[in-house]
């Protein structure tokens, strides 16, 4: 095992987060991780109502006694969910860990704090980590530009991101965006960070509930295979690089405004694709880390390479480096 504050804070086995994916995050993947011992994390939206929500924890819990979190998104919108009610749920429940992203969200870490929830908040860039710090989160998930879903505008890669902020930033850190093996885990405590969280590579598991058509597609793709979508709307988005994908960068380049690129991107659509199978109905996210995924394994056997990999890395070759000091 490796032992680092990630594993201390939340009494886990292995410093690997599985991080919050919009239809992904369910049950069937959340327990397999934290039953492999790391903390899976379930995605709240992804539940059509609280009380949903609570359903899913519930059903989680028949299926490991490990601790889980759960992951809140909260972000601009027309008509925004009722944020408020997830919120409560989660603390009536009993979670212990959940992760944020979004904005505007001090009233709903005070009352996760005051709950004796620990809070994870993810984030672009040194500055609203620093942000997350003074809210009072207990950990950064710091995501470097090569993520998938929302990179931020500043395109920073981790290599330089987490090191950054762990100059900087005096809660611990985890390193997210990019991370698919031992080689990724072992670079990360290296920069400064406490584990890593994994999104992609996640999706490609036998136990993540994805179609099949999704899992091999990301297994066949290489590290140059994702588009940056809506990068003229200030609002970059990192998915697989498809038919839709390539339409909303030609309207993008005409000039197109959201109105228009809307209907291709909608999220009913990207659904209605992630649940036939047709990878080329809708726009889905994926990092550049495909370019590191060539197998679809169980979670558990996943999650043993990474560390049992990261673990010789540490103690073998970088050790063997270490020439005796001149007398």
């Amino acid at each position: 095992m490796l032992k680092t504050q990630l594993t201390e804070m939340f009494g886990i086995e292995k410093p690997i987060v599985q991080g919050g994916m919009q239809w992904v995050g369910r049950a069937e993947l959340v327990a397999a991780v934290a039953n492999a011992g790391g903390l899976g994390m379930l995605t709240a939206l992804t539940q059509p109502t609280p009380e949903a929500l609570a359903e899913e924890i519930a059903r989680t819990r028949t299926m490991t006694d490990k601790p889980f979190g759960v992951n809140l998104t909260i972000l601009p919108s027309i008509n925004p969910p009722p944020y408020a009610e997830y919120r409560d749920v989660i603390i009536d429940s009993g979670i212990k860990a959940v992760e944020t992203v979004g904005g505007r969200i001090h009233d709903h870490v005070e009352r996760f704090k005051s709950a004796g929830v620990k809070v994870i908040h993810k984030c672009t860039s040194v500055r609203h980590a620093l942000s997350a710090e003074r809210m009072g989160a207990d950990m950064v998930s710091i995501d470097g530009f090569e993520c998938a879903g929302h990179p931020g505008e500043d395109d920073i890669p981790g290599l330089v991101l987490i090191p950054a902020a762990a100059d900087r930033v005096g809660i611990p850190l985890i390193a997210s965006g990019g991370f698919a093996d031992g080689r990724g885990l072992a670079a990360a405590l290296a920069l400064g960070a406490e584990g890593i969280n994994m999104g992609t590579r996640f999706c490609v598991t036998q136990e993540a509930p994805l179609h099949e058509n999704f899992k091999q597609a990301m297994v066949e793709r290489t590290e140059t295979d994702t588009d940056l979508i809506f990068r003229s709307y200030r609002n970059t988005a990192r998915v697989a690089r498809n038919a839709i994908s390539q339409e909303v960068l030609r309207l993008e380049r005409e000039g197109a405004p959201f109105e228009d690129v809307a209907p291709l991107v909608k999220g009913v659509r990207g659904r209605e694709g992630l649940e036939t199978g047709d990878i080329e109905h809708g726009i889905w996210t994926a990092g550049t880390v495909v370019g590191l995924i060539h197998d679809i394994p169980t979670v558990d056997a996943l999650m043993s390479r990474i560390v049992t990999d990261a673990r010789a890395i540490i103690s073998g070759r970088l050790a063997a480096t270490l020439a005796p000091e001149p007398a």
